[in-house]
């Protein structure tokens, strides 16, 4: 099982959601402790932080899932230092909690480092919600 929390284009009901919609078991609505920043490229990144952001806990039966992911996300995994490399996100697995604030695991996140939404001129979402619809 793997489990991955997203919180832009991939959401359900957002623009990207197909690429990954026919392998997903269970979507859960959750949150994270980072700051959400919408990028002038109509997508956002979030920072780790004490911030909240909202999104959704995808759960897969398909390990493959993180190999489409990872190509839509541009991120190479097997990179020595990947915030050295070409790579904008890096995946890594981050707390996820309920609505109430309850624990309900690790997941997969694309995590940004504050340089580069800074570098990208990265706005900051303060109410943790990205949506291409209401975007900044």
């Amino acid at each position: 099982m793997i489990t991955v929390f997203v919180y832009g284009t991939l959401k359900p009901d957002e623009s990207n959601y197909f690429l990954c919609a026919d392998r997903v078991t269970s979507s859960k609505p959750a949150v994270v402790h980072a700051s959400l920043y919408h990028l002038p490229f109509n997508y956002p990144a979030i920072v780790s932080g004490n911030g909240k952001t909202y999104g959704y806990l995808l759960t897969f039966d398909d390990p493959k899932i993180l190999e489409i992911l990872d190509e839509y996300e541009q991120h190479e995994p097997d990179a020595i230092a990947p915030f050295e490399s070409d790579n904008d996100y890096e995946r890594r697995e981050i707390e996820v909690f309920d609505f109430d604030g309850t624990m309900i695991g690790l997941a997969w996140a694309y995590v940004m480092r504050l340089e580069q939404v800074d570098r990208l001129n990265g706005i900051h979402i303060p109410n943790g919600i990205w949506s291409a619809k209401n975007r900044p």
